[in-house]
């Protein structure tokens, strides 16, 4: 009878299209699409209010939080909350005052944590262009080890499905081919080696004051200090380091002068792909950076000097302490699907509807995307005064 109701009022001369392309798609396809959305509105509905967040986000990130009700910002200057009700907060960490944080910690803990997703945007966040994906972690955060998150406890705990995983594979095949990173799109132009007889290492320099870095870093807690720890352990490797974007415009801490870098790299890259950097070389070292992980995607050698999240699960060679937690091996297409499939949340920034990663990354690849056209270019400005200034400070 049932089968009967489902051909008569599903099927039977109804077509159904895709919310996110128009293309046809299946009627389970589209209970799929509503079920997604009703999920993500549970897991939103313990939110209670948000700080922390840019006002250049709020317009993306709000149709992930969206709890069923109203808006969730508020202002971290506030001084009085209005009673939530035994509801959850929010919160971007490193935007939020920390007398204002402590508080929150002592009221309202756990917090939930909010940061961004693994391929953010075709631009950087310290330009003002807005993340197309975010993380939201109930139980910590992913760059954090001295505590649980929930992505730790997927590849820890998890169990992925045959379908699960292919999926992954294809999704990290697309990426691949398009040259896709967490703040841009394309491959770039391929790189060529001129030195065959040596071994190829790529060190990827990061925010030096990220949390991250301070959290995950360890011992290492500079750009410099990670490149005398490659140079000494590899002497005669030939060495290209990567300066982070955000430092290399001028927006974030952890600039190394030119001359000081070439004291332990042999050339230093700032402008090529990093896509094209990781595919030139046998093997990428990082403190915790992301660009670890697309290495691991793309089938090198990664070794992590600090503690990033795709550390301790068998892939990489892990110079820095690894939690207990971790000690299940994991494929590496599992970590692909616990790191892009399962743990981001992602929006199509065409309909402004929460989408999978599959349709965020054909907005990207397609141009159709949102940008902050007015801040931009005062940020970009910005940056170029500050490296003009490091400039002249260097010649002194």
């Amino acid at each position: 009878m049932l089968e009967m109701l489902v051909d008569r009022d599903l099927l039977s001369g109804v077509t159904y299209h895709s919310p996110f392309t128009g293309e046809l798609i299946s009627p389970l396809q589209l209970v799929e699409i509503f079920g997604d959305w009703l999920d993500l509105i549970e897991a939103n509905r313990k939110i209670g209010a948000a700080f922390g967040f840019a006002r250049w986000k709020q317009d993306t990130v709000e149709p992930l939080l969206w709890n069923g009700r109203g808006s969730l910002f508020r202002n971290a200057k506030v001084e009085l909350l209005d009673d939530l009700g035994g509801a959850s907060v929010a919160v971007w960490k490193a935007r939020v005052p920390p007398p204002f944080l402590a508080r929150l910690e002592a009221e309202y803990a756990p917090l939930i944590e909010v940061e961004d997703g693994f391929i953010r945007s075709a631009g950087l966040g310290a330009d003002c262009v807005p993340p197309l994906s975010i993380v939201v972690d109930d139980l910590g955060v992913y760059y954090d080890p001295s505590r649980p998150n929930r992505l730790e406890a997927m590849l820890a705990h998890g169990e992925f499905s045959a379908a699960n995983v292919e999926r992954a594979a294809r999704l990290r095949a697309w990426i691949i081919r398009e040259g896709i990173s967490k703040y841009g799109v394309g491959p770039g132009t391929a790189l060529a080696r001129e030195h065959e007889d040596r071994r190829y290492l790529l060190v990827v320099g990061q925010v030096e004051d990220d949390r991250s870095v301070q959290f995950g870093g360890g011992e290492i807690q500079s750009n410099l200090e990670l490149l005398r720890r490659v140079r000494a352990r590899a002497p005669n490797a030939y060495i290209i380091y990567r300066p982070h974007p955000d430092v290399e415009a001028g927006h974030r801490v952890g600039a190394i002068p030119l001359r000081t870098a070439l004291e332990f790299a042999d050339a230093v890259e700032p402008k090529a792909a990093i896509g094209a950097l990781i595919d030139l070389v046998d093997e990428v070292h990082v403190i915790t950076s992301l660009a670890g992980f697309e290495a691991l995607m793309r089938g090198k050698a990664v070794t992590t000097h600090g503690t990033p999240f795709f550390a301790g699960w068998g892939l990489t060679t892990d110079l820095a302490p690894v939690p207990s937690r971790r000690g299940t091996s994991r494929t590496l297409d599992e970590l692909v699907a616990a790191t892009l499939l399962q743990y981001p949340r992602y929006l199509d920034p065409v309909t402004n509807l929460p989408c999978p990663p599959e349709i965020m990354i054909l907005r990207l690849l397609t141009g159709n995307r949102r940008r902050n056209d007015a801040l931009v270019p005062l940020r970009q400005f910005y940056g170029w005064m500050k490296r003009a200034r490091q400039r002249i400070l260097d010649m002194r």
